[in-house]
């Protein structure tokens, strides 16, 4: 009897949302994306309002956002996707002109899932809405340990007295979660993996799973970009003075 499994189900595609004010570049990540089996594009936008208002109907599980668009923004708008619980599952990449950008920082406090220069290589782009679908951050070692740290070190851009009362926020969420979950934080905003994590602390890459869903779930954070942000915002982690 043949037992060849042809008739299980295949996973659904990932969702993905275009949202640039640029027709050429959108057309050219469409086609892109289109390409492959796994994804599929359900919707272009030309500014955030529009990118917020098909978030809101299509659903998307990705939205490749780009920064900045005329009107509402690419911050505003992701703000805006943050702040909708319906949209919850929804994960933003904000689209950046360099990837050394004032407005990453911004990007992942506004609820960006991470970030990608719009130079990126094709497989770059594929590859960042595949890890972005699946709950991860989408940070470069270099962006994580230089680049955040040190603009969240210079408050950001943000003002001050709203950045201490976020510091005070975190920080008091943070005795919440136990030494191990906090080891982890920390690995976290290193910009290590679950398996580079679990390496060096000699566990599971699973267990390494578990105490970072943990500590999202007692931090309110979406996905590991906002961890890395509240790490820093919240003292734990320190900008290291090269």
């Amino acid at each position: 009897m043949d037992h060849t499994p042809t008739d299980l189900p295949s996973a659904a595609p990932i969702r993905v949302l275009l949202a640039d004010d640029q027709a050429l570049l959108r057309s050219a990540f469409k086609v892109l994306v289109d390409s492959e089996p796994d994804m599929e594009v359900v919707g272009e936008a030309s500014d955030g309002a529009q990118a917020f208002a098909l978030a809101r109907q299509e659903r998307p599980d990705v939205v490749l956002m780009d920064i900045r668009m005329p009107g509402t923004d690419g911050l505003a708008a992701t703000r805006m996707i943050s702040a909708d619980p319906e949209l919850a599952a929804v994960r933003v990449v904000m689209l950046t002109t360099f990837e050394v950008d004032e407005y990453v920082v911004s990007a992942l406090r506004a609820g960006a899932s991470g970030f990608l220069g719009k130079g990126a290589e094709p497989d770059e782009l594929l590859n960042a809405i595949r890890v972005a679908a699946a709950g991860e951050a989408l940070l470069s070692p270099a962006a994580t340990k230089g680049l955040i740290a040190t603009f969240l070190a210079q408050g950001g851009g943000a003002d001050p007295a709203a950045a201490d009362t976020s510091a005070g926020a975190h920080a008091e969420r943070l005795a919440a979660l136990t030494v191990r979950e906090r080891e982890v934080l920390v690995h976290v905003a290193a910009g290590l993996s679950n398996d580079g994590i679990a390496g060096r602390l000699e566990v599971s890459p699973l267990t390494v799973k578990t105490h970072v869903n943990r500590a999202m779930a007692k931090l309110g954070a979406r996905d590991r970009a906002q961890l890395v942000v509240i790490a820093y915002e919240s003292g734990l982690v320190r900008p290291r003075v090269e």
